[in-house]
């Protein structure tokens, strides 16, 4: 039995391994795919609109929340939401400074720096910065979706 036991530690330390390398490799795609995933939202934003953008990148029971703390839940609520006249005229540009994924490659996070800018009434164009956080969640399809921004 102990002979059986030597000759398979081996093969099972090899099995360990494989599997943890798995893990990092679903890990390490899914922060990549994340990242590619926030360009593309950013891109959206700047050519389709921020309705069409955050809309189209929400999970179907995202939420958001913004001024006032309040938070807006669900694709359709994001699109009204982002449909007002103020948001025609505005653009958003960020970039994440940091990026993770859990093990599995299911959820991941970002966070990071933004610049809004808007105008007003007059024409004069207003910009606000800040930090924001986004929680990603991977689609059926393999896409990725935010689940809180």
């Amino acid at each position: 039995m102990r002979m059986i036991f030597k000759s398979l530690l081996p093969a099972v330390g090899l099995i360990l391994c494989t599997s943890c390398a798995n893990t990092n490799n679903k890990q390490e795609q899914a922060r990549d795919e994340i990242r590619r995933a926030e360009k593309d939202f950013e891109k959206m934003a700047a050519e389709k609109g921020i309705a069409e953008a955050f809309s189209f990148f929400a999970d179907t029971s995202a939420v958001i929340k913004r001024e006032n703390d309040t938070l807006i839940s669900g694709r359709d609520a994001i699109r009204n939401y982002y449909s007002a006249d103020y948001f025609k005229s505005a653009s958003v540009k960020w970039s994440p400074d940091f990026t993770d994924a859990s093990e599995d490659g299911k959820w991941g996070y970002t966070y990071g720096k933004y610049i809004w800018q808007s105008k007003d009434s007059t024409g004069i164009t207003h910009e606000t910065t800040g930090v924001f956080h986004t929680v990603w969640k991977k689609q059926k399809d393999g896409t990725w979706k935010y689940t809180w921004d």
